[in-house]
């Protein structure tokens, strides 16, 4: 079940600035609430709210029965206040009658138990009762609001998510597979499925792969991984399919509007870059861990803006102070807040929402941050910084509005590797795709260099450097790309655990490192995995690295050695290696380094190509470039110490939030936590 391609042009809502506001839920509350909240989103400069989230159960009270006077007074009240909406499907919550009326749409869960009504995202996406019934609202709402004077996008679903086992599912799973393999013959061949007599004669006897099936000890545990890294691009699939179906169902009243769904960043259930075609602008909720590093979100950032060819994304959802749904919440620092919006803008956003507008009285989110809290005050520090950035955001106008980044390093990210690294039985479980990847993002990042973060299958030909961090799996002409960007006199990264199998998780029966080897010029026959605490030095110039969990042994095919490993039987051969190829360079890096190892081996790459940025020294401060579409080059300054940072400028510009003009070697000093976004002369 593939689903189907409605298109999408890549287009952004039309604003004249950046639209600033959040999540919104009048539904909940009062008229005299509501005209008081109104008083204040005009005091603090909100003037874009995402609404209709989760009101399927008032706008459909019954199956036949269709309500919309609480939705038509929260779209005519933002008209008349000014404002215009990014309005939701409602789909992703359930109403209670629908559950009750039809089971079938609540799901079954890895362990095999139908759910019964209750939470949310709790719909099986096989459903037809559930597709019916969610198509047909996002109809009604299309051909009731597609005229309406405040509305600027929509918003279908939330956070799609989850997976469902039932027995509609796997009836889906079945007519899937056909369409992918074509035959019992290519399923049986790709799953390898001679292994422990699982050959199938029948598709009715393919189930999907759970804890009553394949897997122990959990979703990572399966005895087949071509079967379970089918059944999550299944799954994925099957979400768009709900996720189109909605889409198809607006545009027959509404051919005009952009069409977004929210995204969550690096989010292992869904491959993302599957559901890119079909967004007409990518959305996403920042949420990292607030103890995270500042490249995590930056990473995240990178990879929503990567999916539409670098065309700018929203920030559709941030908590303006705290979460609720941790063990633990910390609260946002002050600064921190402003901080965070100047980095999603940095990296591409052209929008800067919040969840949520006003705090909740009840249930699991009363405690979740908000602009407005429970007492309604506009004196509180929350609503103060929000309204400081609100006017800040103001003056900046139009500028950054459909900015690129000019970016010359590609770094791959690619969900079936995420997969398949994850489910394998070896060498490691240590290893985690989303941290390795992180590492050489941040390595890059922190030298001051702009990053794309893209599909394996996206054009190379623009960039200087591609970095290919545990490509577990290596799939089309993607041998053939690399060789391409090392020919032309471009470098390519790669690491350990890289190429070792094809599409459907088998084996390459070749020298690993598979169909990159003759790039890499080594050889790999061996490979040593050990627990956390041991510790293998490699030298690196004056630093000694740390490495840990994987060591591969690689022996020289017409590389060369970069560092060796220090101790164990291996101790002298190759760690990291460089092997010229055409006028560029490929470099293998054999095993998990700790960060300072990784800093060190990216450095010396993008030394090579001139990428190390003019900051690079200051570690603390972030860089960012994006060039607007009249030419103009930006320059964001992003200081995430606490402490000013003191630097002097590259070049002549003026800096945006502050209109000062500075010339070449002049001082400037970022507060603590403080931005400058410069135009650069």
């Amino acid at each position: 079940m593939t689903a189907p391609d409605t298109g999408s042009d890549g287009r952004l809502p039309r604003t004249g600035k950046i639209p600033y506001g959040g999540d919104y839920n009048p539904e909940q509350w009062p008229q005299d609430v509501q005209d008081e909240d109104h008083r204040l989103f005009t005091q603090a400069g909100i003037d874009t709210l995402t609404v209709g989230v989760f009101i399927w159960s008032l706008t459909q009270p019954a199956e036949d029965v269709y309500d919309f006077t609480v939705l038509d007074g929260i779209l005519d009240r933002a008209a008349a206040e000014g404002r215009q909406v990014c309005l939701a499907t409602a789909t992703a919550a359930l109403p209670p009658w629908l559950a009750k009326k039809y089971p079938e749409v609540n799901r079954t869960d890895f362990e095999g138990r139908r759910h019964r009504y209750g939470q949310r995202h709790n719909f099986c996406p096989s459903s037809p009762a559930y597709r019916r019934l969610s198509t047909a609202l996002a109809d009604r709402l299309g051909e009731r609001y597609a005229a309406h004077p405040a509305l600027l996008a929509w918003h279908i679903n939330n956070e799609y998510g989850g997976a469902c086992y039932c027995d509609l599912c796997a009836d889906a799973f079945r007519a899937w597979l056909r369409d992918r393999h074509g035959t019992l013959d290519a399923l049986n061949d790709a799953w390898w499925t001679t292994f422990w007599s699982h050959r199938y004669t029948d598709w009715d006897e393919i189930e999907p792969p759970s804890a009553l099936t394949e897997h122990w000890r959990g979703p990572d545990h399966t005895a087949f991984q071509g079967i379970t890294l089918d059944y999550q691009r299944f799954m994925t699939d099957a979400l768009l399919g709900c996720f189109t179906a909605e889409k198809k169902a607006i545009r027959a009243h509404d051919p005009d509007t952009p069409v977004t769904t929210n995204l969550m960043g690096a989010y292992r259930p869904l491959d993302y870059h599957r559901w890119a075609p079909h967004l007409d602008f990518a959305s996403w909720d920042n949420y990292p861990p607030l103890d995270a590093p500042p490249t995590r979100p930056a990473l995240a950032h990178d990879l929503m803006r990567g999916l539409k060819d670098g065309a700018p994304f929203w920030l559709m959802e941030q908590t303006p102070s705290t979460t609720a749904c941790r063990d633990v919440n910390p609260l946002r620092r002050p600064g921190e807040l402003r901080l965070a919006t100047w980095q999603a803008i940095a990296h591409g956003a052209d929008a800067a929402l919040y969840f949520q507008m006003r705090a909740s009285r009840g249930a699991c989110e009363k405690y979740h941050g908000a602009v407005i809290g429970h007492a309604g005050r506009d004196d509180t520090r929350v609503f103060t910084e929000v309204a400081d950035l609100g006017r800040e955001l103001s003056e900046l106008g139009a500028v950054t509005l459909g900015a690129r980044t000019p970016a010359r390093i590609a770094l791959l990210f690619d969900w079936d590797s995420w997969w398949a690294l994850e489910i394998s039985d070896g060498p490691s479980r240590l290893v985690r795709y989303p941290d390795v990847v992180h590492g050489y993002y941040r390595a890059a990042r922190e030298a001051g260099a702009d990053v794309d973060v893209v599909a394996a299958t996206a054009d190379l030909t623009a960039y200087d450097v591609v970095l290919a961090p545990v490509l577990h799996l290596v799939k089309g002409d993607l041998p053939a790309r690399l060789e391409a960007v090392a020919r032309r006199g471009g470098t390519v990264l790669t690491t350990f655990l890289t190429a070792r199998s094809d599409e459907h998780d088998r084996a390459f029966l070749t020298d690993v490192p598979g169909p990159l080897a003759p790039l890499m010029g080594i050889r790999v026959d061996e490979w040593d995995a050990r627990p956390e605490d041991v510790v293998q030095p490699v030298e690196l110039g004056e630093l000694t690295a740390q490495a840990r969990f994987v060591f591969e042994i690689v022996q020289l095919r017409g590389a060369e050695t970069v560092a060796v490993y220090g101790t164990d039987f291996y101790a002298g051969t190759p760690a990291v290696t460089r092997n010229d190829f055409g006028a560029g360079e490929a470099w293998y890096v054999a095993t998990a380094f700790d960060q300072p190892g990784v800093d060190h081996v990216v450095r010396r790459v993008l030394a090579r190509h001139d990428l190390v940025g003019p900051y690079a020294d200051h570690r603390t401060v972030e860089t960012a470039t994006r060039v607007t579409p009249d030419g103009a080059c930006l320059l964001f300054l992003l200081n995430h110490d606490v402490r000013p940072a003191h630097l002097s400028a590259h070049t002549t510009a003026t800096d945006l939030v502050t209109g000062k003009r500075l010339d070449q070697g002049e001082a400037l000093t970022l507060d603590p936590l403080g931005v400058a976004v410069l135009r650069l002369q």
